[in-house]
């Protein structure tokens, strides 16, 4: 094993089996989508923009689906004209809940090779790894 993880080869969203000892893999992907929508720096954003923040913990359209649904249930989101408004507002505490970690990485969200990578510590467990401006955008603090 090479130490790579991130979104390559998990276009299923499903069990990535080579990619043993970072805690997403042992997260249910949809409280993970959840608790990201949850965490989001923003009272607005596009489904657009959700989904792309949902496809760093699956691909599979029937999770991305599921994650909409259980945190419009939930009370976390609003939907309305192809817009997403949060509920609660969270943010993300970087000094708390973002870690970095040296090693060969792929970030989930772009698939780029880094050197760093940056782990989202979440309730649902540890999402990473990203790249410096990818965290950001997954967490809401940077819009494109």
């Amino acid at each position: 094993m090479n130490g790579k993880r991130g979104a390559e080869g998990d276009s299923d969203g499903g069990d990535p089996s080579d990619a043993k000892g970072e805690g997403a893999w042992d997260a249910d992907p949809v409280e993970l989508g959840v608790e990201l929508l949850r965490k989001f720096e923003g009272s607005e954003l596009s489904v657009a923009a959700a989904v792309d923040r949902i496809e760093t913990v699956s691909t599979d359209p029937a999770i991305t689906r599921e994650v909409l649904d259980q945190a419009e249930r939930r009370g976390v989101i609003e939907r309305e004209n192809g817009m997403l408004r949060t509920r609660d507002s969270g943010f993300v505490r970087y000094e708390s809940e973002v870690i970095s970690k040296d090693g060969e990485f792929t970030c989930r969200r772009c698939g780029t090779d880094l050197g760093t990578g940056y782990f989202l510590k979440l309730e649902a467990g540890e999402h990473g790894p990203f790249g410096s401006s990818c965290i950001r955008k997954v967490t809401g603090r940077e819009r494109e």
